[in-house]
């Protein structure tokens, strides 16, 4: 710690205690859709009056915190039990490092100040026969002229029903390999021939969409990178999803979803349950460690070819990890509690939910199978694993 650390601590912790809403949970749980939404834009606002929207940002626009004050600026956010930025996620993640590694400066001029203000994205990239085998897709992208006439379905397409933009992958060479065969596109949601299908699961949430694409027009000016260049291009998007997200999602989870569990465990006195609350503090450190250094060596360019996969697999089993043990402790009650504040994360506290919501992180980004695979593949040079086909 340093004095100017310090000094930044205080104003971030003098800031939470005047503007995180203290009724957000009571207001957030069983809110509408549009409650939600509406809810999500404010709060966002409120971070990026602060200037702590976007601090992985580079500074030219609107970021450039360095490493330890984000760390400080999380920490204290979850500390203070701050709403999730939920709505604005893909927007200012994945969105944003696929503008920054591969749009145009026009693209970026675009859209980047439009993310900052309010401007929300979906990512369509998974569909029902291109799951964890990404590069099966078949939603197709047919040039004419200046513009690509889309025709397809996307599934699990978290936020969609909010979104003003889409990230999207569909195949303009069905002739090439399949990664060699996609291009990566900029959708504009309100486009001709875009619908949006909400997907209700078991608990009643509808956070999943479908997107179906008939004869959908896109300007050629937003392709992202070059034609049939696609595959390429989403590694960084994949890549922002398994790494750089993960260092404030540690810090959540090390505050927010620790403190929360162990205040379950309090009226127990139990040893077995002393030690596996040990060993998960021990875990945690490990995952805060493995986060400020993916994202130190992002900066200098010195990234491993696995580290992300490292860190997003670490993390989504601590989580499920977690949320089983604390569903496990919390009883019946835990079990019968079937609320949780829409703005809320997979540690909100209401066990069996967000156990059931820990399930979700060892899928999307590529499932814990397919991590696996590129830790021994990429990371450790072992043999490629052998094809089914």
């Amino acid at each position: 710690m340093t004095a100017e650390l310090d000094e930044f601590r205080e104003r971030v912790r003098a800031w939470c205690e005047t503007h995180v809403p203290t009724d957000w949970r009571a207001t957030q749980s069983g809110a509408s859709d549009a409650e939600f939404a509406a809810f999500q834009k404010t709060w966002f606002a409120e971070l990026r009056a602060a200037g702590f929207a976007v601090p992985h940002w580079p500074s030219e626009w609107g970021g450039g915190m360095s490493v330890d004050e984000q760390i400080v600026l999380y920490s204290e956010l979850a500390a203070h039990d701050a709403p999730r930025l939920v709505l604005a996620f893909v927007g200012i993640h994945h969105a944003a490092s696929t503008l920054l590694v591969a749009g145009t400066d026009e693209q970026r001029t675009r859209h980047l100040p439009a993310i900052l203000d309010g401007e929300t994205w979906v990512q369509g990239f998974s569909e029902p026969e291109a799951g964890s085998d990404l590069a099966s897709l078949r939603t197709t992208a047919r040039r004419v002229g200046d513009t690509f006439v889309v025709d397809g379905q996307k599934l699990w397409a978290s936020g969609g029903l909010h979104a003003d933009w889409c990230l999207l992958l569909a195949r303009t060479d069905p002739d090439a390999a399949k990664r060699q065969g996609i291009s990566y596109f900029l959708l504009d949601m309100t486009s001709p021939g875009v619908e949006v299908r909400p997907i209700r699961n078991a608990v009643g949430d509808s956070h999943f969409c479908e997107i179906f694409l008939d004869g959908v027009k896109i300007p050629a000016a937003n392709l992202i990178g070059a034609e049939n260049q696609g595959w390429q291009v989403a590694q960084a998007t994949l890549g922002a999803e398994r790494g750089m997200t993960m260092l404030e999602l540690a810090e959540r989870l090390g505050n927010a979803g620790f403190r929360r569990l162990v205040q379950a465990c309090q009226p127990l006195d139990d040893a077995r349950v002393a030690d596996r609350l040990a060993q998960f503090e021990i875990e945690i450190a490990g995952l805060r460690g493995l986060c400020r250094e993916l994202v130190l060596q992002h900066d200098t360019g010195a990234v491993g070819t696995a580290d992300a996969s490292v860190v997003k697999l670490y993390y989504s089993e601590l989580l499920q990890r977690m949320t089983d043990f604390g569903a496990e402790i919390g009883g019946m009650a835990a079990h019968t509690h079937l609320t949780k504040p829409a703005s809320s994360g997979w540690e909100s506290g209401s066990w069996l939910l967000d156990f059931i919501g820990s399930w979700e992180w060892t899928i999307p980004g590529g499932a814990s199978e397919i991590q696996r695979t590129i830790i021994a593949e990429r990371g450790l040079g072992l043999p490629r694993e052998p094809s089914v086909a």
